[in-house]
């Protein structure tokens, strides 16, 4: 069998064009394997961000409760502060001689100064 000259043309075309659809092909998967690299580097970036960021919030929040306890314990300790100054007032009076009938007042006094307990 003996080739033609526009066979052997046809052929070497045909291997041409393989050449070319198979460097296409080359470059197409080059870019889909740097897309797909972009991708996971991007996911990983956002999940530790995301991550970060939700540990920033925790300890913003742990930080408010530390601050809303230590606020809570402090208006406690003034208020106990205030009722022992109350008491203190009262037995210092309760001593000294009832001049003004501060004994008949006394439970009258007491539910003053305790009344906010027994309110729960």
């Amino acid at each position: 069998m003996s080739t033609t000259p526009n066979q052997a043309a046809s052929d070497l075309g045909t291997v041409e064009a393989l050449k070319r659809v198979k460097t296409a092909e080359t470059e197409w998967e080059a870019k889909v394997k740097a897309a797909r690299a972009h991708r996971d580097a991007t996911v990983r970036r956002l999940h530790d961000e995301a991550e970060a960021a939700v540990r920033a919030a925790q300890a913003a929040v742990e930080q408010a409760r530390t601050d809303a306890v230590k606020a809570a314990r402090t208006a406690a300790d003034q208020e106990a502060d205030a009722i022992r100054a109350d008491g203190d007032q009262a037995a210092a009076a309760a001593g000294r001689p009832d001049p003004k009938g501060l004994a008949a007042k006394r439970g009258a006094i007491l539910a003053a100064v305790l009344g906010e307990f027994g309110s729960d």
